[in-house]
């Protein structure tokens, strides 16, 4: 008879698993994101995993880009969605008659991308996206209003925050004024990379696509432009009298007044002309969220306002604004620098260990404690001592052991396991003692 060949257990590249102390803390980060979303009165959606290919790359005249898990079942051609924001245009679309707006939803789900994995980048990762939709039009307050959530959302994560922001129409009608118009798209993508590859690399990129000099100097300097909103304003708004850029400013101004209305702390947030994003998306506001004392973050919440967010599926105008937080990243960065909250390793408030013939009782005991409290019942057949230290090493708070004196006379001895102290009482005393 031949031996069993066992398989070693391991796990896909790029998928994070946590052992479950951990999970708790990051169950409760999305509760707390979630409960920020509801309290702006916005209403859950969850979208299905697999979309029609068709769907989900309508926008890329249906090329399936090879990051993006794809297959086929029968004649039905497949992928697994890798953003919430497509399938939102999606649904949407198909229930715009039914929807009323501006239509406000969040959606806290998992999203997939078959990139190569490396630190801080995940096929698997949780996305905790809102947005807010209109019909034709939608007031640039709702811009505001993601704004000041973003900043309640890491507020809730007590994690400080500077979020930059800026509007997109500020560098396409410089572009404009400046007589490139239609490098506008080139000229972004080289902006966009500043950081990156420095001023002067920038400046040879820009002269190497035809751009003088002089306004070479003139994009680099408006792009590096940051700080406090209204002085910034001031130092740009008077730049060209482009019309695409003075809506831009005009924006920027109303945007800078609903977030004062908003009473948010003004070190919280910056205007930052060098904030571009999406080349093909966004139109309007963008922003980004950083963690200014550990910049090597970068980004931790984006997003921004797009003009037509269903165009590919409906003739309706549905201008949207939204942003997303990857969380599963964000949650990586803090595990990795120890900015995790504390948190213990059970959930349980009480533990019963039965001895003897008790496990009944103990049994209803739970189901009496139960409703007000997280109890569990060791009903494991190792021996005493075995129970006790894996209470231990679950930091689990408090035990009762239940043996047949304690089932007659209805009377427990309560442990607190931190201190050793320990009170003979009745059930309805207990729950006194846990607060209850």
């Amino acid at each position: 008879m031949s031996e069993k060949k066992l398989i070693t257990p391991r796990k896909l590249s790029g998928f994070m698993e946590l052992l479950p102390h951990k999970q708790m803390i990051l169950d409760e980060m999305i509760e707390k994101i979630k409960n920020v979303y509801q309290n702006f009165a916005f209403t859950p959606l969850d979208t299905p995993v697999l979309e029609l290919s068709e769907i989900l790359f309508a926008k890329s005249g249906n090329s399936i880009d090879k990051e993006v898990y794809n297959f086929k079942k029968g004649d039905t051609d497949i992928c697994m969605r890798y953003d919430l924001t497509v399938p939102l245009a999606r649904f949407v679309a198909m229930n715009s008659e039914n929807l009323s707006y501006p239509f406000k939803r969040y959606q806290i789900g998992k999203v997939y991308r078959g990139e190569r994995a490396q630190k801080g980048r995940f096929r698997e990762f949780i996305q905790c996206d809102a947005d807010i939709i209109g019909l034709d039009n939608l007031p640039l307050v709702a811009d505001a209003e993601c704004l000041n959530m973003v900043d309640k959302v890491f507020g809730a994560l007590n994690l400080d925050i500077v979020n930059r922001i800026s509007n997109r129409n500020i560098l396409f009608g410089y572009c404009e004024g400046l007589g490139y118009k239609d490098q506008t798209q080139d000229i972004l993508i080289i902006l966009d990379k500043i950081d990156k590859i420095g001023q002067e690399n920038a400046i040879e990129e820009l002269a190497k696509i035809g751009v003088k000099q002089e306004d070479c100097n003139k994009f680099i300097a408006l792009t590096l432009k940051k700080g406090n909103f209204d002085k910034v304003i001031e130092e740009i708004e008077n730049l060209t009298d482009n019309e695409t850029y003075q809506k831009g400013i005009t924006e920027l101004k109303e945007i800078s007044s609903y977030l004062k209305c908003y009473g948010l702390d003004q070190n919280r947030y910056m205007l930052d002309i060098g904030i571009i994003r999406g080349q093909n998306y966004y139109t309007g506001t963008v922003f980004e969220a950083i963690v200014p004392t550990h910049p090597e973050f970068g980004t931790v919440c984006g997003g921004g306002r797009y003009d037509n967010l269903a165009e590919y599926f409906t003739d309706k105008k549905l201008p949207g604004v939204g942003l997303s937080i990857g969380l599963t990243r964000l949650f990586d960065l803090l595990d990795q620098n120890n900015m995790l909250p504390e948190h213990s390793l059970t959930n349980i408030d009480l533990q019963i260990i039965p001895l003897g013939n008790t496990l009944l009782h103990c049994l209803e005991l739970q189901t009496y404690f139960n409703k007000k409290i997280v109890c569990d019942v060791n009903y494991d057949n190792r021996s005493f001592k075995a129970k006790m230290r894996e209470a231990n090493k679950r930091e689990i708070p408090f035990i009762i052991v239940v043996g047949e004196d304690e089932m007659n006379n209805l009377k427990y001895n309560l442990k607190n396991m931190k201190t050793g102290e320990q009170q003979l009482l009745s059930k309805e005393e207990i729950l006194k003692t846990l607060g209850c």
